[in-house]
């Protein structure tokens, strides 16, 4: 570091500002950058690669924020968040302009001095590369496949290779570090699976060596600021209105309910929605693994689960929370995600006076739904005959709504079907509205909604509330027959 930034250059890195933490990001803020080339010759194709001069300037940028970092904060540890405040900025900014003075720095020609600065920062209080993603309302999902390999999904439509890298494992582990350390859990080698969420909620996975391959892995699935309403699934033709106010009635007449899809459908986001129709006095609990349900009602528990650490060995699962949720007064219990033998006690509570609960299952229609839960339930290790099974499942669930992820990136609402009950060893499905595909125009899914025609079974239920459906709701009309 024998080089001596310029004078002129001194005084424009002085210049420089904090970025406004309330302004997000957009797609033109460098979030996508050319990949390097040439690739070296015998490059690993998952492992990528960084060049010689790229992995210099992100030293460069750590030997800096790892030094200003201790100066303002000695006592907290680097793999441990620093809150970022205006005051500790203000130090950075004077502490980093004598660093850059004493070290005789000159801040890399590809890079410019904000945007340097800024790297420094985010090093500091940040998640290092991935705070600019984290950052931006446009970014849906963050995919890290090792070191030197970041895709992003943009506005949930496709994913695009960022071109940003990290330099070395070692600061992919400290990131992930930085986000399971202050929720309790640990991220080292004899726990290298990880599930955690980000203090916006959004949820996180990461992978570390050694069962990460080609390094240390992250998967963030990011959830909006302003969080979606069922007006907006509307508005972004995931449902109907008459979709809508179908499923509005049935929350609030407390049918029990299923949310089945595939990864990344968009579950999580319909149960949040759902939730906005649980009336505002009613005892709800949440249980989930990473806490990413986010009901708007006062009188709602929050519960997740544990993960063992040094300092304390013991493991919490769903299992053990939903049997405690029933002796905490429920109205409702909201299971984030039913996967293991828990099925079992969420079945079992919505058949013992818990209704109006709700749950998702990863299952790709009504009917796999059902098949799914069969063999959750056989998990709990509890020798149930399968005609029994089937005929707890049929009893304990009104409705599956099946929420599809469609090739052209949109979610939609494909099924609303309701359980009718059980024939022989059989349930019996009924769909009520479904999602019919006419085509493709232009990359895009062509379909419409619409009504099966048939009348649901739970409508006296549905009328005992006061919701008196007309007919024609469930009426196909004559462009759909």
């Amino acid at each position: 570091m024998s080089n001596v930034t310029s004078l002129s250059s001194l005084k424009r890195v002085k210049e420089v500002q904090p970025r406004d933490e309330a302004k997000p990001a957009s797609p033109a803020d460098d979030l996508v950058i050319p990949l390097e080339q040439p690739i070296p010759p015998g490059t690993p194709v998952q492992r990528g690669f960084i060049s010689p001069a790229r992995a210099e300037r992100l030293r460069l940028q750590l030997w800096l924020a790892d030094n200003l970092r201790k100066s303002i904060a000695p006592d907290v540890p680097l793999d441990l968040p620093l809150p970022r405040t205006p005051e500790r900025e203000q130090t950075v900014r004077e502490r980093y302009q004598q660093a850059l003075q004493r070290a005789n720095i000159k801040i890399p020609a590809e890079v410019t001095e904000e945007q340097f600065y800024h790297n420094v920062l985010d090093e500091i209080f940040g998640f290092g590369p991935l705070e600019p993603f984290v950052r931006s309302d446009s970014i849906s999902e963050i995919m890290v496949n090792g070191p030197y390999i970041i895709f992003i999904e943009l506005k949930g439509k496709g994913l695009v290779e960022s071109g940003h890298k990290f330099l070395d494992d070692d600061h992919v582990e400290r990131v992930i570090k930085r986000i399971v350390k202050p929720l309790g859990r640990v991220a080292d080698a004899d726990h290298p699976l990880i599930d955690a969420r980000l203090p916006d909620g959004s949820r996180v996975n990461a992978v570390l060596r050694p069962c990460a391959i080609d390094g240390p892995n992250i998967t963030i699935r990011k959830f909006a600021r302003d969080k979606l309403t069922i007006d907006n699934l509307i508005s972004f033709g995931s449902l109907t209105p008459q979709m809508a106010e179908f499923l509005r009635a049935c929350v609030i007449s407390r049918l029990n309910i299923i949310v089945s899809g595939g990864t990344g459908s968009g579950k999580t986001t319909l149960i949040n929605c759902l939730s906005g129709f649980i009336p505002e006095g009613e005892r709800t609990v949440t249980i989930e693994d990473a806490a990413e349900l986010q009901f708007k009602q006062r009188n709602v528990i929050r519960l997740e689960t544990k993960k063992p650490s040094p300092d304390s060995p013991t493991i919490v699962t769903v299992r053990d929370c939903v049997v405690n949720a029933l002796r905490m007064r429920p109205e409702r219990i909201v299971v984030g995600e039913c996967r293991s033998g828990e099925t079992l006690d969420m079945l079992q509570a919505m058949n013992t006076g818990h209704d109006g609960s709700m749950t998702t299952v990863h299952s790709n229609s009504p009917r796999d739904c059902i098949s799914r839960l069969e063999t959750l339930v056989l998990m709990a290790g509890v020798d149930l005959p399968l005609p029994v099974v089937r005929t707890q499942i049929a009893k304990a669930i009104n409705l599956i709504v099946q929420i599809s992820r469609l090739r052209d990136g949109s979610r939609k609402i494909t099924y609303i079907t309701e359980v009718q009950g059980i024939e022989g060893d059989t349930p019996v499905l009924t769909d009520l509205f479904r999602f019919v595909e006419k085509g493709e125009e232009e990359g895009k899914v062509v379909g419409q909604h619409e009504p099966a025609g048939l009348r649901p079974k739970c409508e006296p239920i549905l009328k005992n509330h006061g919701f008196n459906l007309p007919p024609t709701m469930f009426m196909k009309s004559d462009s759909f027959k």
